[in-house]
């Protein structure tokens, strides 16, 4: 990472940090876990189970908010403040002005994340008083849920480089929905017939495979991950992630921003 990314991306940080949004939204995730808490408590030998449930689905889907709410106006805001012309002014590339608010947002999401998750241990801990060998497993379901986030940063990048923040948040969550039930999608491919097959296939692998991340049911089962879906999620997230910010970039080169 060169220097006039390094400088963007903790800019692009520095400004998601002080956003109050993002602040209620960690909120809200962290008293969902602490709901969680209580919930469990009313659960006859389930509490465990619920915490965790609970607890990462809170994580996943705040996390998702923050991501497409400010992702979606890392390039909107800076033309209306009219502080990207004097960004580009300087030797600063349009390449690295995306790279660097991905960077930005993916180091929020991260640190976001971390804080969360202490919010799930603690409402862990208050509910089984002890950590065993099992709750190792939480932190592989949470580094699904930052891979996740990636996608979710660069698609949110890819619309925003081309559209206005609204229908860029109804894009970005509409893939995130859709994605979420990919294999689903995949199986009605297989049973479907003719034009109705090929348009439901090419879907099913266009869009992100957000399901393939989400292991929250297993691990609150305490069953074991995979590491070839540990190696294959993340070489998936990596390329899916380049991939749409490759069409970032190639969008923002070509957009006149007169």
């Amino acid at each position: 990472m060169n220097a006039r990314i390094a400088y963007i991306a903790s800019n692009t940080f520095r400004e998601a940090v002080r956003d109050r949004v993002l602040y209620n939204l960690i909120a809200f995730a962290l008293l969902l876990s602490g709901a969680a808490i209580f919930v469990g408590q009313i659960s006859i030998e389930i509490e465990k189970l619920v915490v965790i449930n609970l607890g990462l689905t809170a994580v996943s889907l705040f996390g998702v908010v923050i991501a497409i709410f400010i992702g979606i106006g890392l390039v909107s805001k800076e033309i209306e403040k009219r502080t990207l012309y004097t960004v580009l002014s300087r030797p600063v590339r349009r390449w690295e002005f995306i790279i660097g608010k991905f960077f930005g947002l993916a180091g929020t999401l991260v640190v976001n994340t971390f804080f969360m998750a202490i919010g799930v241990f603690g409402a862990l801990f208050y509910v089984a008083h002890k950590f065993t060998r099992p709750d190792a497993l939480i932190l592989v379901a949470l580094y699904f849920i930052v891979l996740q986030f990636l996608i979710i940063c660069a698609l949110a990048l890819l619309f925003s480089s081309f559209s206005s923040p609204l229908l860029s948040a109804v894009f970005a969550f509409s893939l995130f929905v859709i994605g979420s039930f990919a294999e689903d999608l995949r199986g009605f491919a297989g049973m479907a017939h003719g034009l109705t097959r090929w348009l439901a296939s090419g879907a099913a692998y266009l869009v992100p495979n957000f399901s393939a991340f989400n292991v929250i049911s297993s691990i609150a089962h305490e069953q074991p991950v995979a590491a070839q879906l540990i190696f294959h999620n993340t070489l998936y997230a990596l390329f899916y992630a380049a991939m749409a910010l490759s069409g970032a970039v190639l969008i923002f080169e070509h957009r006149n921003l007169k």
